[in-house]
């Protein structure tokens, strides 16, 4: 049998409308194959939280900003209580 008479897909035995990967054409075991990988991938992925399954990175402590402000305010003269008379 050639294989270039096999489909990719073809009807699934279980009675319902969906198509599975047909093993018999190159391209469909291909597929099944790839697709076999990329589960096993994603799953090993998932069981070591890598990858994308990776958990968020610690936020970094709060640190408050330096206080660079003095108390009295300087007055606007430059000397004290030049301002008030």
């Amino acid at each position: 049998m050639r294989h270039g008479d096999e489909p990719v897909f073809k009807r699934s035995k279980w009675g319902t409308s969906r198509y599975t990967y047909n093993p018999r054409n190159p391209v469909g075991l291909a597929l099944i194959v790839i697709s076999l990988l990329f589960a096993g991938t994603m799953m090993i992925l998932m069981a070591n939280r890598a990858g994308p399954f990776a958990p968020p990175p610690d936020p970094k402590p709060w640190n408050p900003p330096a206080y660079e402000h003095s108390w009295p305010p300087p007055s606007p003269t430059g000397t004290p209580g030049a301002g008030a008379r």
